[in-house]
Order: structure tokens, then sequence, then C-alpha cells
């Protein structure tokens, strides 16, 4: 599984990364976290609210930190 979380580097995103590596330890689960900060990638998702969390290239949130509860429920 690819987890990318996609956000310019505030607060929020750093919040959704480190939820998103909760999650994937609490669920025992193999997947890649990449953080992506560069616009450019970000525009190529149409994500216009950060932060945001793309699983296997589909976006999945924008625009909230989700829960560790709400990025396991993801993963199904």
């Amino acid at each position: 599984m690819k987890i990318e979380i996609l956000g310019t580097g505030c607060t929020k995103c750093k919040t959704l990364e480190e939820n998103a590596k909760k999650a994937v330890a609490q669920a025992k689960v193999f997947a890649q976290i990449q953080k992506v900060e560069d616009i450019v990638k970000i525009m190529e998702y149409a994500v216009m609210n950060t932060p945001a969390i793309v699983i296997d290239n589909e976006v999945k949130s924008t625009g909230k930190v989700l829960s560790v509860e709400e990025i396991i429920k993801l993963f199904n």
C-alpha cells in the first residue's frame, strides 16, 4: 500500500502524517508513507485543500486532519 500525505508542511499536514504512521502500526499493514510538499504534484491530484491523504493513487480525504481510527477505516 502506498500512502501519500499532501501538504506544504503546516502543522495540520504534520499531524496527518503522524496519524497515518500510527494507523499503519495499529492496523499492522505494510505501507510506504510519503510526504508530498511539491505544489505541482499536489495539483496533479486536483487537491485544493490540504492536508490530503492519498492511498494507492486515490484521494481519500482533503482539507482535514483524520484521526488514526478514520485512517484505519480507509484501509478496508
